[in-house]
């Protein structure tokens, strides 16, 4: 029977470009949809960026720009990466657009109608300098439980204790370095914990969709029982606070001047913004699609790292505004490199861009992680010697040699034709068999099942067609008798009829490989459904080379770091040119030396205590022991870069970067040289 989803992935935040974590998961989700359209079922499968929220607002004005140009530079980025990687997205949209505005604002009145949306005073930090209400990560201070320096305002890294920002110890603006104040405002919540809505979610988690399947995988009901508790037990919700005071970038509350919706709130209705934008230039029916009476089957892909949204909040939005409720939540885990968490820094970052720069496959990358993923939340880790097995392996070695062999002799030896002898009904019964199997795993997200299944079946195509040595027979093929020359055609026949099978199963996969396949090898007009897999085909036009084999060096280059600049004898040279902008993102400030000291077990450090004029002393770790007695350097300004990230070393946290001159060639006998202001500079001066 032929289903209608509306399928969707995460919404990228858009202040950055993509990651291979956003590619992992675009293209599960374009196989599963691939999947579902050869099953002729109809799929709309739309995305969007995530465009509102205060780290937007905050990066656009530090660049001189509008948030809404930084959300369209980074938009205009997203074909390049979904193009290259062959994700067929049939619309991509944004949050800050009228339909998102229409829709958040229309479930937001729903709410408030139903009774779920109601008003309280709060006390929150306040910027006195800039002027604004900070969200916890702009705020930072002293962990009050381990007393670790520079922790942020809800989780201190070094001893991982959640707490109020309240309870930092000498709290300060990551924005101006001011302290913050305590100030009241009027805030809009969500009731969360209204025992309608516990009740609700508690059986939309246990729940199946209308295909029979659970709508969550077993580790995430596993989640949301945390959260909701057994039927016996109270629930753990706390009611959502789904409003921001200005100034924020976001979607303004109905009835409430200077207030704005949490982006949180309104980055899931993207989802049904996005395809209201595409039936309206599609010519759909958004309403009918989306009615809680229709039949249309809304899927959702995303990372484990936000179900907490997806399975709570989303839904209870939806529910008791009187719209349609997910179906289903496909939640995946991360993906590692090497057993790595992923890091540029450590060159265990994989940029997606560069993987295409450098002439890799997009489809190499596709069959990886289809092979590696599955149904369950867990990581998926990226091991460059396997992928490099596994590509040229599987798909060349196994898959490609299939037609590259078979399709010679037919080419050659019979004009193209495929001859089969004898009956070939259970050929065809075995083909199309394993491809329902493969269908029904892809339809399940058991994407490595399937790889398994595929090339199990390759290796007996491959082992029949060896056994026979159709070589041999066209040796002599040329006085050889009919049914000598039948065999050997025969062979070859239903090698290559095993060959468009695979083809068939892969097509989620390697659509464009596949569709080369369908067009080129066998004069298809259209893509593979999955009903091709039994029809073995007549013909062939002559082969062409269909992949080549992943290099080894091509993975070297993949995660090499750029080459650093060669120093020349008149010293290093000019590094790229940067616009002002570029310039104006790095806080250089002047800070007095109040102490330094030698660091024990330490050849090159010093650790100096800093007064950057914040109220506060900061602890910068700096290599300049080599030129520096410490007394020589107290009570002497100098320049710190006072916004770079803080670094956590064997010796303690160092909160900055002193600067400092050198030579490119660390050899030469020219020192290290602090920099030092003019007399009159005083600690906490911005430098411009």
């Amino acid at each position: 029977m032929s289903r209608t989803l509306f399928v969707t992935t995460a919404l990228p935040y858009a202040n950055g470009s993509f990651h291979i974590g956003h590619i992992m998961e675009y293209i599960q989700a374009d196989i599963w949809v691939r999947s579902m359209r050869m099953a002729g079922h109809t799929v709309h499968f739309v995305g969007a960026d995530d465009a509102h929220g205060a780290p937007i607002m905050l990066k656009a004005e530090s660049e001189g720009i509008t948030p809404q140009a930084l959300v369209a530079r980074y938009a205009a980025e997203r074909p390049q990466y979904l193009n290259g990687f062959h994700i067929a997205f049939d619309h991509w949209h944004s949050t800050d657009s009228p339909e998102n505005i229409e829709l958040s604002q229309t479930i937001y009145r729903r709410l408030k109608d139903a009774g779920f949306i109601y008003s309280k005073d709060i006390e929150q930090f306040y910027d006195p300098v800039k002027g604004m209400f900070l969200p916890d990560r702009y705020i930072k201070g002293e962990c009050p439980h381990c007393h670790a320096k520079d922790q942020y305002g809800d989780a201190c890294e070094v001893c991982s204790t959640v707490y109020s920002p309240t309870e930092l110890i000498e709290p300060y603006s990551t924005l101006t370095n001011a302290r913050p104040v305590l100030r009241s405002s009027e805030h809009f919540f969500f009731r969360l914990s209204d025992p309608r809505c516990v009740e609700f979610l508690r059986e939309w988690v246990a729940g199946t969709n209308a295909n029979g399947d659970k709508r969550l995988q077993a580790e995430v009901l596993a989640k949301t029982r945390e959260w909701l508790g057994g039927e016996d037990e109270e629930a753990n919700l706390a009611d959502w606070d789904i409003s921001r005071d200005e100034p924020y970038f976001g979607i303004p509350i109905p009835d409430a001047p200077g207030k704005y919706f949490y982006v949180w709130l309104d980055a899931p209705v993207g989802y049904l913004a996005s395809l209201k934008a595409y039936c309206d230039k599609a010519g759909f029916d958004f309403h009918a699609l989306t009615d809680p009476a229709s039949g249309t089957e809304q899927v959702h892909f995303i990372g484990k790292d936000i179900v907490y949204f997806h399975a709570l909040f989303w839904p209870a939005m939806l529910q008791f505004a009187g719209l349609k409720t997910p179906d289903a939540l496909n939640v995946h885990g991360f993906i590692t490199v090497s057993g790595e968490k992923m890091s540029k820094s450590r060159g265990t970052g994989i940029s997606p861009l560069r993987y295409l720069e450098i002439g890799m496959d997009a489809e190499w990358m596709r069959y990886y992680i289809t092979a590696k993923l599955n149904s369950h939340v867990e990581d998926l880790d990226f091991n460059p010697d396997d992928f490099v097995a596994r590509v040229n392996s599987d798909l060349v070695g196994k898959y490609v040699n299939i037609a590259s062999r078979a399709a010679n002799f037919i080419s050659k030896l019979f004009d193209g034709r495929l001859a089969y002898a004898g009956d070939t009904a259970a050929m065809r019964e075995e083909f199309a068999a394993v491809a329902a199997q493969v269908r029904d795993d892809f339809e399940h997200r058991e994407y490595g099942r399937a790889i398994r299944r595929i090339m199990a079946q390759a290796d007996l195509i491959n082992q029949a067609f060896d056994a026979a040595q159709p070589w041999v027979l066209a040796k002599g093929i040329q006085t050889a008798d009919d049914e000598t020359r039948a065999r050997l055609q025969d062979i070859c026949s239903r090698a290559l009829a095993g060959f468009k099978a695979l083809s068939v199963m892969l097509a989620p996969v390697l659509p464009v490989l596949t569709r080369r396949v369908a067009r080129e090898l066998f004069g298809e007009a259209r893509d593979f459904l999955w009903s091709d897999a039994g029809a073995p085909p007549t013909a062939i036009t002559p082969f062409k080379h269909l992949m080549q084999r992943v290099e080894p060096k091509m993975l070297d280059a993949l995660f090499e770091p750029p080459a650093a600049p060669q120093a020349t004898p008149g010293g290093e040279p000019i590094a790229d040119l940067i616009d002002i902008k570029d310039f104006a993102r790095i806080d250089l400030r002047i800070a007095r030396i109040v102490a330094a000291e030698e660091v024990d077990g330490s050849d090159k450090l010093l650790r100096l205590t800093l007064d950057v004029g914040e109220g506060r002393h900061r602890q910068v770790f700096s290599g300049i022991k080599a030129s520096y007695q410490p007394g020589d350097l107290v009570d002497k300004l100098t320049v710190v870069v006072a916004n770079l990230a803080p670094r956590k070393m064997r010796f303690g946290v160092s909160e900055g970067m002193v600067l400092a001159a050198s030579h490119a060639d660390e050899n030469t006998d020219a020192g290290i040289y602090v920099l030092h202001p003019w007399p009159g500079a005083q600690p906490g001066m911005r430098i411009s």
